[in-house]
């Protein structure tokens, strides 16, 4: 009896390390600053007000110009000085791959 209780006692450790490390990455993802120079899409659609065609909007306009600083995406279509206050503490802007 004694045996079933330590094995049921591993398997709870075991699941709250699981659920714990998993809580860890995605609180990490949620808060981790998003390089517009070189995120994909599903990272942008993290950002508050963000879904897939202005994630899009934005990729389409660093095909012809690179982000010098992160306060130049209201110049992207569909973004402003709104969306750049929510959010300009979760942006950074990486080396531009053109």
């Amino acid at each position: 009896m004694q045996n079933n209780g330590t094995i049921m006692l591993n398997l709870n450790k075991g699941s709250f390390m699981k659920f714990f490390i998993l809580m860890i990455m995605a609180v990490s993802f949620v808060f981790a600053s998003i390089d517009i120079n070189n995120a994909i899409i599903k990272e942008f659609t993290t950002l508050k007000g963000v879904g897939a065609k202005k994630a899009q909007n934005i990729i389409e306009y660093r095909k012809l110009h690179c982000f010098k600083k992160v306060d130049e995406i209201v110049k992207v279509k569909g973004f402003g000085n709104k969306f750049l206050q929510n959010n300009k503490k979760n942006l950074t802007v990486g080396k531009c791959k053109k």
